[in-house]
């Protein structure tokens, strides 16, 4: 394997990580500012107002894309990885 196959490789997963992850760090930026400019219009400074609906988002959101995680993960795999460790 060159040094030009492995930084293609890695640069292959890193895109991965980056769309598996984007919907659901989406969702908790935009929940936090939701829930931050509620606060601030409010006055209202109680801490799980902050967390409990930012995690449930994550979870719906995490729920919903499970299905393109799994897809993307398993390509990458399937289409890259494997392949190199079999020598082909």
């Amino acid at each position: 394997m060159t040094e030009a196959v492995m930084l293609d490789i890695l640069k292959q997963a890193l895109w991965t990580a980056v769309v598996i992850s984007a919907p659901v760090l989406a969702v908790a930026l935009v929940v936090g500012v939701l829930i931050g400019l509620f606060q601030a219009l409010t006055s209202v400074q109680e801490m799980t107002l902050t967390f409990v609906p930012k995690l449930g988002a994550i979870l719906v959101v995490f729920w919903a894309t499970l299905g393109l995680m799994t897809q993307s993960l398993s390509s990458l795999f399937a289409d890259n990885i494997i392949p190199l460790i079999a020598g082909g």
